[in-house]
């Protein structure tokens, strides 16, 4: 059960506690593509998806797995002189290639010094037996998450947003997934066209029912250069996107509805200024808005869990 007077499970107590020192995750970029780009499930990509809103510079598909982490240390080790790293295979689909070369990029992440383990981005239908064992295999020695899109459990927003699988696979991927010594984490976008707020509280329900270790949640936001920008400009309607201070309320409510043991990662994304379309929330960074959200948490005497019903 979560402490009143600590409200969530956070994920930095959690790093803390797993690890010895400070980790910090280096995005890694494979080149990989998605089923739903490449027309095995169809074109285009997700409506909302520009990678470009989270990759950092040094993470380029054409340098290989271990310049980017050479580079990533680099960068990071100017800030902090002691850290692990995780190799963090972010943008696109991190599963979708042949086994072979799976094999090899994970491989040459773990071996590279300072990365004590993986994270692995990926859809719930581009993961299979053979995968899993592999990640199993690491797990031995690495610190090994895996982490799925899931984005919503109605399959008429996942049709709309063209990801290309139902929720039903997300189900089965995780399924495959649990008791391999893996840690699991789900992703998931609130404010996706279509939903009502009863809906998208009923997300925690259902993700409550996944065996799940860590939850990522963000607010949709508009970002340049997507279909979802152009759905934007011509059918506004579709959406209705929050504002700063409903959103808080929302988290709120939503997570006193959640499986209490589950590790909340992220409440909120922050896309950079030149590609936010919206909503736009004057600027305020990732901490600011937790710092909000705990203090409506303690104004509420809510907690994560509270009307978690098993």
């Amino acid at each position: 059960m979560i402490l009143p007077q600590k409200r969530y499970n956070d994920y930095g107590s959690y790093i803390k506690t797993k690890f010895a020192e400070r980790v910090q995750k280096i995005s890694l970029d494979t080149g990989f593509t998605c089923p739903n780009r490449d027309g095995t499930k169809g074109i285009g990509g997700c409506t909302y998806c520009n990678n470009n809103t989270f990759n950092p510079d040094y993470c380029e598909p054409e340098k290989s797995i271990t310049q980017q982490l050479e580079e990533g240390v680099a960068f990071f080790s100017t800030k902090y002189k002691t850290q692990q790293y995780l190799a963090y295979f972010q943008a696109y689909t991190n599963t979708y290639a042949d086994i072979s070369l799976l094999k090899k990029m994970y491989y040459e992440a773990v071996e590279y010094p300072g990365v004590i383990g993986l994270v692995i981005g990926t859809r719930p239908d581009c993961i299979n037996e053979e995968i899993i064992s592999i990640l199993e295999e690491i797990a031995q020695k690495y610190y090994v998450s895996l982490e799925f899109g899931v984005e919503s459990t109605l399959n008429r927003t996942l049709e709309i947003v063209n990801r290309c699988h139902s929720f039903e696979e997300t189900k089965v991927a995780y399924e495959l997934a649990k008791n391999r010594r893996i840690h699991l984490g789900a992703h998931m976008i609130l404010g996706l066209p279509g939903e009502s707020r009863e809906e998208m509280l009923n997300h925690a329900v259902e993700l409550s029912k996944l065996p799940i270790n860590s939850l990522k949640l963000h607010q949709l936001q508009i970002v340049k250069n997507t279909m979802m920008a152009f759905q934007y400009k011509h059918k506004p309607a579709m959406f209705n996107l929050f504002g700063l201070d409903d959103y808080i309320d929302f988290i709120v409510d939503f997570v006193g509805l959640l499986r209490p043991d589950i590790i909340i990662e992220r409440f909120s994304s922050e896309s950079p200024p030149d590609l936010l379309i919206a909503p736009i929330w004057g600027g305020l960074k990732n901490f600011e808005i937790v710092s909000k959200i705990k203090k409506r948490l303690a104004e509420k005497d809510t907690w994560q869990g509270k009307y978690y019903r098993a």
